[in-house]
């Protein structure tokens, strides 16, 4: 089939909007615990709204875009998504937040179950696997990119009126003045409303999926829920997911309790550069993987995560600002190869395990949750000290993992 340049660029475009939206909440969450005057719970409920529709929607949504075609579905989840950004950017209550980011969140998890099909077919599959990594860097560099343009909202929109350009201009008019984060909201409505109708507009390809992408009746979820390896694998996603979330989402309160810095500037600034640490690390783990077995690249990397952690959680101002930056580096492999493993072990039904495996896209709500009523109870240093436990199953798979199929290396193509 011949590349459909113009889909592929909308299809990046996804992926950037995916990360742009689901990697805001960390430079967030102070300003929203002062808003509504959250406990440590409370704030942790943010997250939790957002990532637990992956772990009630992803397998729902599998079916679903097979059933009626990835436009279809990619519509539907660029609608809900504005209809969230819309109603908390209207309405700004805790009540209504929770409901928007659970919205929001569905969105993103039909989207995440729609576009990888469609890239397939739309570049070809000879070469499907460099436009995935190429999807991956986009999909950083947007993480890398949100918290900027969220610091640059919030830090203008306290301008005095003549200072502010035509842009800032008319967030300025739609914002509560004791509610500049909400700001933010606005621009999603836009870009999704956006997305919504350009996908609309476009002509879409017959996606015909492959065996390992189908998703199988709920007759066969639960004869793979009936195997332990794939409840390994599962917590291993849930696992790794609650990690990168219970760090994301905690960076700015952190330096802010701890170190007295400002959740729009240095705040948003550090969580960006922790998008942006993971996103360069991808690189470096593609050449490690081609020159490494994955189980020991996997091991390398969470035991130097668990060293950083205990110096970015109990060392100095400089640590910290440099410590979870290098967090991001260290979890930047822990994803691909998880996943990787996961599908390698079994021998079948790879679209149905595929979507079991999203689903534990909802440990970034539980450790996130977890961590902000462990703040209340004895502060959140000590709180972020639960990511050692996940950080060690993650390092006790690299040990049992036992895949079917391993990664190709230079050495084992000699071989």
């Amino acid at each position: 089939m011949n590349r459909n340049y113009y889909l592929l660029a909308l299809i990046f475009i996804v992926f950037f909007v995916i990360s742009f939206l689901t990697n805001i909440l960390g430079p967030i969450n102070p300003n929203a615990s002062d808003s509504f005057h959250l406990s440590g719970l409370m704030t942790g409920m943010l997250p939790f709204s957002f990532f637990i529709a992956y772990a009630l929607m992803s397998i729902p949504a599998g079916m679903l875009a097979q059933k009626y075609g990835e436009k279809s579905g990619m519509s539907t989840a660029f609608a809900l998504a504005t209809g969230g950004a819309l109603l908390f950017a209207l309405n700004h209550t805790f009540l209504v937040f929770l409901v928007s980011l659970f919205l929001i969140g569905t969105g993103m998890a039909l989207l995440q179950v729609a576009i990888n099909p469609l890239l397939r077919v739309t570049g070809g599959e000879g070469n499907f696997a460099f436009y995935s990594v190429f999807a991956q860097l986009v999909f950083g560099g947007a993480s890398y990119l949100s918290p900027f343009v969220y610091s640059y909202l919030v830090t203008n929109l306290n301008q005095p009126a003549a200072n502010q350009g035509f842009f800032i201009s008319i967030f300025n008019k739609v914002t509560p003045d004791n509610l500049n984060w909400v700001s933010i909201y606005w621009l999603f409505a836009f870009i999704t409303l956006l997305m919504a109708v350009v996908i609309l507009l476009s002509r879409f390809p017959k996606v015909e999926r492959k065996d390992d992408e189908l998703v199988g009746a709920w007759s066969i979820h639960r004869k793979l829920f009936g195997i332990p390896i794939v409840w390994y694998y599962f917590f291993g996603i849930f696992a790794y997911v609650g990690t990168e979330q219970g760090i994301a989402n905690w960076i700015s309160e952190f330096l802010r309790t701890y170190h007295g810095l400002t959740p729009e500037i240095e705040g948003a600034q550090t969580v960006a550069w922790f998008w942006g640490m993971l996103t360069i690390g991808c690189l470096l783990g593609l050449f490690l993987l081609k020159i490494i077995d994955s189980k020991i690249v996997l091991r390398v990397f969470t035991i130097a995560a668990m060293l950083v952690l205990i110096l970015t959680l109990t060392g100095t101002t400089q640590m910290a600002l440099l410590g979870f930056p290098a967090l991001g580096f260290c979890l930047s492999v822990m994803w691909s190869i998880i996943f990787s493993l996961a599908l390698n072990s079994v021998a079948g039904y790879h679209g149905t395990f595929s979507g079991i495996l999203c689903t534990a896209i909802a440990g970034g709500a539980i450790v996130s949750l977890a961590i902000g009523q462990m703040k209340d109870w004895v502060g959140l240093k000590a709180g972020m000290f639960i990511l050692f436990i996940t950080l060690a199953y993650i390092l006790s798979l690299s040990f049992w993992a036992k895949p079917l199929i391993k990664n190709r290396t230079i050495k084992s193509k000699e071989k």
